[in-house]
């Protein structure tokens, strides 16, 4: 090409230029239209992908006092628009056997869902730190009077093991039984299905666990052989549901593997860049937001996210997992009670 073909001094060549111009703006004005259209629908996908409790509406005051934090001033908020003050979440593991997609995951027969895991999540001030609590599901327990939905109250139970607030009363139930047990405000309650715990690690590439005993379980179908394994989330649910294959067969030796699951997924997530990747970042996020079940302050994508950023500087290797101490109930071989005064100075520690 010419240096007068190239500037357009004919009108034929002038006129192509024109309209190539235009093709291509139009163009790119589509693309970036349709970019954000799919944007804006992935946004409100995920945003309505999220399922909402309002556990601060049910239970009013009758809870342990809420944290005061003094917010930071003139420069220091400007500085630090995320929140740095300690939280406590409820994260449960619900673990659903009705559904076609949990039968298929070795979920069983059985209909409705259980709470299986239950973790307080304590986030220090500054949320460079944090404490995971497992709660054995079968601790015996004074489960409270709880709210129902549709209207009325269940009646205090004594000597209830622990996941029976869920079963009872939902998450609402599980939050006062905890808070009740505890003494410690829970600000925000997550629950994750366990299929979609299968779905998020298959969305992450799968996770890399090292099990220090061979594991033989029919019920959950996993078999494995000591030593370093990368699982599938099949895989890594069926491990998070082992406790016949492994120690006594008892719901303790099973917290032990829940616990370094947890810490394999943050190590994962902590390793593998989503930002360079959209399409492994949405499926990530779509697995994520598509088993949860939140409370009211959590329930949309801007505050998951804002709470995301607030723990950017939270590591794997700065977040301690603990079983709350327990010991054999006196009443039952097959259960356990809190141990004191341990487990209350371990929750105190947490206030």
């Amino acid at each position: 090409m010419t240096g007068h073909e190239e500037y357009g001094e004919t009108g034929r060549r002038a006129g192509r230029r024109s309209r190539a111009l235009k093709i291509v703006g139009f163009t790119l004005a589509g693309t970036l239209v349709l970019g954000m259209a799919a944007t804006g629908w992935a946004y409100w996908h995920l945003d309505h992908n999220i399922k909402s409790v309002d556990i601060n509406g049910a239970l009013g005051d009758d809870r342990p006092a809420e944290a005061v934090i003094t917010p930071p001033a003139g420069a220091a908020a400007a500085a630090s628009p995320l929140p740095t003050g300690a939280v406590d979440i409820l994260v449960l593991g619900s673990d659903s056997r009705s559904g076609k997609a949990d039968k298929e995951l070795g979920g069983g027969d059985s209909s409705g869902a259980r709470s299986d895991t239950a973790m307080v999540v304590h986030i220090d001030a500054g949320r460079t730190g944090a404490t995971v609590v497992s709660i054995p599901r079968d601790t015996l327990v004074t489960r409270p009077s709880c709210p129902l939905a549709s209207g009325g109250a269940t009646a205090p139970a004594y000597g209830a093991m622990f996941n029976s607030a869920y079963a009872v009363g939902g998450p609402v139930c599980a939050v006062k039984t905890v808070e009740s047990l505890t003494n410690v405000r829970m600000d925000h309650f997550v629950e994750i299905d366990f299929s979609g715990f299968a779905k998020l690690v298959d969305a992450l590439g799968g996770v890399d666990v090292t099990t220090t005993q061979d594991i033989d379980d029919d019920d959950s179908h996993l078999h494995l052989a000591a030593g370093p394994h990368h699982l599938d989330g099949k895989h890594a649910l069926a491990l998070a549901r082992t406790r016949h294959g492994i120690g006594d067969g008892s719901d303790l030796g099973r917290i032990g593997l829940q616990q370094q699951l947890v810490r394999a997924l943050l190590e994962q997530m902590a390793t593998t860049n989503l930002l360079t990747d959209p399409a492994r970042l949405y499926r990530v996020a779509d697995a994520v937001t598509a088993s949860l079940t939140t409370d009211t302050g959590l329930d949309s994508l801007g505050e998951l996210m804002r709470l995301g950023q607030s723990l950017q500087g939270l590591t794997a290797d700065h977040v301690r997992t603990v079983m709350m101490p327990v010991v054999t109930a006196p009443s039952d071989p097959n259960r356990v009670v809190a141990k004191e005064p341990a487990a209350s100075d371990l929750w105190a520690s947490l206030r």
